[in-house]
């Protein structure tokens, strides 16, 4: 009889596709976004001077902490990824990984993380990089995801973590920059997954996943979604004034990204049932969060600092 791991070895030819499958389960593509908020907020908390093996291990941590709820969430779905197209081919339901497997996999990157943030950095860096884990997989995969329309909306506090982390991993603390960082993650989530919602409505209308756009429709998402992107105007200015850690360079990238964004976000408001529209601005979502980690991390450059410190002082000259 052939059993699991039967399928496995006759749908992986050579070691190279058994790594694939593995690496599949992880979503690579998710954990590159939580990256680039890890290191936007090293960046920050270090002033623009991050010791680079520390930062190597944070985001090494960080790729095995989320590779690790990312595989725990592919085996706790693997029903419905059954059922929807765009997920059918993923390892565990095609067979390619048995979930035995999979559960092993995710605990040694759990155990790999933690290990390597309380070595190399903290305690309380490891914990939270834990702490992002279970609320993924308790509180989103497990609790909320199929029973609450607003699963994203709450469990999408576990894509915020990963600012923390690294806050924590460079400063041994979380500042009231840190929670701005993760506000900002919290209010982009909704707006960033609606849209992408909206693109495969029918999917999870048909496995019964109440997303957004499933109970109460396009129309009603995409407006939620504008306001959403229009809380990000403020939340993004705050590490600007009062907080003080960002400078005028920030800014100006925030405003204009944030411009964009509402623009978007206004379109498909316009046509809430337009699937192009709805797939321009969940793209735009994916670059509007990686920019605007980059403006963080051009602004808190000592160069950029000085620059712009001699540019005001010329200016105040010639008044």
């Amino acid at each position: 009889m052939q059993n699991a791991m039967t399928g496995v070895s006759r749908r992986n030819q050579d070691f190279l596709h058994i790594l694939q499958s593995y690496v599949q389960l992880t979503k690579p593509r998710i954990i590159l976004l939580l990256l680039i908020t890890t290191a936007g907020a090293m960046w920050i908390a270090a002033e623009g001077q991050v010791d680079p093996v520390l930062l190597l291990v944070t985001l090494l941590s960080g790729t095995f902490a989320s590779g690790s709820a990312n595989t725990i969430n592919c085996l706790y779905d693997r029903d419905i990824d059954d059922v929807m197209e765009r997920t059918r081919d993923r390892p565990l339901p095609s067979g390619r990984v048995s979930p035995r497997d999979a559960l092993i996999f995710a605990i040694a990157l759990a155990v790999a993380s933690f290990t390597l943030l309380t070595v190399f950095a903290n305690l309380l860096s490891a914990c939270l990089a834990l702490s992002g884990i279970l609320v993924y997989v308790v509180v989103y995969t497990h609790w909320l995801k199929r029973h609450s329309p607003q699963n994203i909306v709450i469990g999408g506090a576990a894509g915020a973590i990963p600012p923390l982390v690294g806050w924590a991993a460079v400063t041994g603390e979380l500042s009231w920059a840190a929670w701005a960082l993760f506000a900002i993650i919290c209010l982009w989530t909704p707006p960033h997954f609606w849209a992408l919602a909206i693109l495969i409505r029918d999917d999870y209308a048909k496995v019964g996943v109440p997303m957004m756009p499933v109970v109460v429709g396009n129309e009603s998402t995409s407006r939620q979604i504008f306001y959403y992107t229009l809380s990000l105007i403020p939340a993004t200015l705050l590490l600007v004034y009062p907080l003080h850690v960002m400078g005028v360079v920030y800014a100006a990238i925030a405003l204009v990204l944030n411009g964009i964004f509402v623009q978007k976000a206004w379109n498909l408001m316009q046509a809430s049932s337009d699937l192009q529209v709805a797939r321009s601005a969940f793209k735009y979502s994916i670059f509007y969060m990686m920019l605007l980690c980059a403006g963080m991390g051009i602004d808190s450059l000592p160069v950029t600092r000085h620059l712009v410190g001699a540019i005001a002082t010329q200016i105040t000259r010639l008044w």
